[in-house]
Parts: structure tokens; C-alpha cells; sequence
């Protein structure tokens, strides 16, 4: 591939995109980025030229994909709120794929999720499986990466859960706490999506990291490692809701949702296939042990400031 041709990255100022569009740079590729948040902080200052998504115009948005050769979509929302909707988030990326499509891009490498599924209740995995499919179909080149729960020094819910350990006198788990994830590190995902954009064969692969947790085990080791073991018991997924759902109010945040908790208990953040990711989540923990959950980070206030840089709190 030409070291000349453009690769574009949606969200490049914030979590996964950043990661991806720092190795594009490490190898010498000229990067723009599409994003809601044109004035937010980034560590790339004018190396990379920022368009809007312009998603009620397509046409502004298929100019502004011209000449690119390979686009990266991390483009989604977490969770239903009133200033995002999955909904909303499925019809703007089938409107970024057919912009992508009349711009003349040649490659797309889609972030989805483990386990998606068009008969699933849970809008996350069933909008994922939604775009998914529309993306076979496309007719472009295309690579999906399916990750798990990513940790990074900008992660939410490793941080959160560090943060909870820090704060609280015991650590509630959902049901048993016998439900699997695995963990991969945001640049160990970066890495394998710009290697996928360097070829042309259509793939889907699962992005999991060499460690395999039960959601009691994470927690616990979290604790150990820094130092904040505390006492794990057992709840109704429920009450668990209705715990999360007080701090959130605390904090002015979505801490957890039902469906967050019941795609967790359904074994749906886990994989049964070879790691791809090779940065053991343990390893990470205890380098940055004394930092990490010292602040709660909060979705909302990434959502709602879009000039603050992405960072740990």
C-alpha cells in the first residue's frame, strides 16, 4: 500500500481512534479524522486534518472521504440517552458506509463487538449485527474487528471498577460473578486494525486479549494489585442496577445499564477463540497501580465537553 494514500479515522480524539490514528502515523500514513468534536484537545496538533461527520448531508460527508483508501469506523455510542441513541448511531454509520462507497474508498475496518446477533433484545449487539451485515453487503473491501472490554489508561469501566474498590467498604457483583471476559489492551486493538487495513481480503476477527477473567476474578484481582482488596458479595442483578443507578446520580453519570448487565451475565463479552491482543491486562494493572481509579471517569462529561482531551479522569 502507497504511503501516500490517505486513511481516515473516525474519532480520532477520542479513545480507540486515537490509538489507531497515533500507529497510522508511526507508519508514515497521511490521516484525517471525522468527529463530533472539531475543538476538542488532541495530542496530534494540525498532523491531522479534522472534517465534521456532516451525517444530514451525505454529500458534504462523501467529500470529505475523497481520496481516501482505508476508513476505520469506531464510530457508537455506549448506551440510550437523551443525547445519543443506538438507533441514531446505526443509521449514521450505514449513511458513513454509502459515503464511504461513492468517495471511491477502497478498504473499511469496522470496530463491532463479540458475539453480535440480529435476534438479540439488547439494541448494542443487535444494532452491531445491523452494520455488520450492511458492511458484507457494501460491496468494498472490509475487515470487522470484534472487540472485548478494552483497558487503556483512558478505559472506563477497568478504571471505574478500580475507583469503586477505592471508595467502598465491599464490591458487589451480579449473580454469581461467574461470567467470562477478556480483557484486550486499546493498542493491541489499534495495532491489529491498521494491520487488517493493509490488506484487501474480507475477515472478521475477534479481538480478545491473552487473559480470560470471570467478572468476580477481575474484580478481585484489581483489588489485589492495588491494593484495595475488599469483601465480594453476590446480588440481584436488579438491586446490583439500582445500586449503579445511585452512583451514577452521585457522580452525574451512567455508571451501568440493565442491558450492559445482562449482556455481561450472558457470557456475551467472551469468545471461544485465540487471543489476538498480546498485553496482559495484570501486567498493566500493577504499572499503573497507584494512578489508576483515583478518579471516576465519566462518559457523560466526555459527551458533554467536546474540547476536554480524552485522559484517566
Amino acid at each position: 500500500m502507497s504511503e501516500s494514500e490517505i486513511h481516515a479515522v473516525t474519532g480520532a480524539y477520542g479513545y480507540s481512534g486515537k490509538y489507531i490514528a497515533r500507529r497510522l502515523l508511526e507508519k508514515g500514513r497521511p490521516v484525517i479524522t471525522l468527529t463530533n468534536s472539531l475543538q476538542r484537545s488532541n495530542p496530534f496538533g494540525n498532523k491531522i486534518q479534522a472534517y465534521p461527520f456532516n451525517f444530514n448531508n451525505p454529500t458534504k460527508l462523501a467529500e470529505s472521504l475523497l481520496n481516501v483508501s482505508v476508513l476505520y469506523n469506531t464510530y457508537w455510542v455506549r448506551f440510550n440517552h437523551e443525547l445519543f441513541q443506538h438507533e441514531d448511531a446505526v443509521k449514521n454509520t450505514l449513511v458513513l458506509f454509502d459515503a464511504a462507497k461513492a468517495a471511491g474508498v477502497k478498504r473499511i475496518v469496522h470496530i463491532s463487538i463479540t458475539n453480535p446477533s440480529d435476534e438479540s433484545h439488547l439494541e448494542y449487539f443487535s444494532g452491531k449485527a445491523r452494520l455488520e451485515k450492511a458492511l458484507m453487503n457494501l460491496g468494498l473491501s472490509y475487515s470487522i474487528i470484534r472487540p472485548t472490554v478494552l483497558f487503556g489508561k483512558e478505559d472506563i469501566l477497568i478504571n471505574n471498577i478500580a475507583w469503586l474498590l477505592r471508595k467502598l467498604p465491599f464490591f458487589a457483583v451480579f449473580g454469581d460473578g461467574e461470567y467470562r471476559l477478556q480483557p484486550i489492551y486499546v493498542d493491541d486493538l489499534a495495532g491489529l486494525a491498521v494491520d487488517e487495513g493493509e490488506t484487501r481480503d474480507n475477515s472478521v476477527v475477534n479481538a480478545i486479549g491473552p487473559e480470560t477473567f470471570t467478572y468476580k476474578s477481575l474484580v478481585e484481582t484489581i483489588g489485589e494489585i492495588i491494593g484495595e482488596k475488599k469483601p465480594i458479595i453476590s446480588i440481584r442483578p436488579k438491586l446490583g442496577y439500582l445500586a449503579g443507578n445511585l452512583i451514577g446520580k452521585m457522580v452525574g453519570d451512567i455508571l451501568i445499564t440493565r442491558d450492559e448487565i445482562e449482556g455481561l451475565m450472558s457470557g456475551l463479552l467472551y469468545v471461544d477463540s485465540p487471543p489476538t491482543g498480546e498485553t496482559m491486562l495484570t501486567l498493566w494493572v500493577r504499572e499503573h497501580a497507584e494512578s489508576l481509579g483515583r478518579n471516576y471517569t465519566s462518559e457523560l462529561r466526555r459527551r458533554e465537553n467536546r474540547k476536554a482531551e480524552y485522559n484517566s479522569n
